[in-house]
């Protein structure tokens, strides 16, 4: 009789969750998100440096705020061609989470992974505060447990935060339930004095139609600690590891129905 040994073992999936952190050249809120996500039990966060060309390791994509080639021409106009990108792209089209805050939303939005544009701040100035954002979808993957209305406050640093569309996007936006965060005053009311950059309709991020790439202004990272003065953000990433979590399971089962 002849005993045949597997050359290796059957390969395990790890239930910890990766998250990939993205650095470009000009990146300054990686250390932050990889932080706020390493924090959490069950996440790891890796840094991922921008001229690599595959995220197949990672179970999410966060993109960093920043200023990812010194932004010169447009915030996240030159950061859209590098390498990493093509990943980024493509894992993004096969469904993969994408996350981008601040600079990693206006990189979005220069990758045609979001409508819209950011744009100066209409006071021309640099804003650097906490801000009180209103859940507008309670079921994308970045708002699970988030009733409608929930305040969420966190943290904006930027000079370019405005988001622009034109009134035919901004219809779609709104049609199919898109816009995740709009500024709010602390009473949950949306008005002109809760909008710190003049955001069209005082939007603070919005999502694919597919909703599973993701943009805000605000930090989520710099809000993922009590000390800094808010948890709310370490909610987003929750949020995105049960996405993750329950596309596992769903996996797993698929795969043992056709076993069976």
């Amino acid at each position: 009789m002849i005993i045949t040994l597997s050359s290796a073992p059957p390969r395990v999936r790890s239930t910890m969750m990766k998250f990939a952190v993205i650095q470009f050249p000009g990146s300054n809120c990686d250390q932050d998100c990889v932080a706020g996500i390493n924090d959490l039990d069950g996440l790891r966060a890796e840094y991922v440096w921008h001229k690599a060309t595959s995220l197949d390791d990672f179970d999410a994509i966060v993109l960093p705020g920043g200023f990812a080639y010194g932004d010169y021409l447009r915030c996240g106009a030159i950061a859209r061609f590098s390498p990493i990108m093509q990943a980024v792209v493509s894992d993004a089209r096969a469904g993969k989470l994408v996350l981008g805050t601040c600079n990693g939303f206006q990189v979005l939005c220069e990758a045609g992974l979001l409508p819209g544009a950011l744009v100066r701040n209409r006071s021309l100035r640099f804003v650097c505060d906490m801000v009180t954002t209103r859940v507008e979808v309670d079921d994308s993957p970045f708002t699970h447990g988030f009733p409608k209305g929930t305040l969420l406050h966190m943290p904006v640093a930027h000079g370019e935060g405005c988001f622009f569309a034109d009134a035919e996007t901004l219809r779609d936006l709104n049609a199919y339930r898109q816009v995740i965060l709009r500024y709010a005053d602390s009473q949950g009311r949306i008005v002109p004095e809760a909008n710190p950059n003049g955001s069209i309709e005082n939007i603070a991020g919005i999502c694919n139609r597919e909703r599973n790439v993701f943009g805000l202004m605000p930090h989520p990272d710099r809000a993922s600690d009590a000390r800094l003065g808010s948890l709310d953000g370490a909610r987003i990433f929750r949020s995105m590891m049960q996405t993750v979590s329950a596309s596992r399971a769903t996996t797993s089962s698929d795969r043992v129905k056709q076993v069976a």
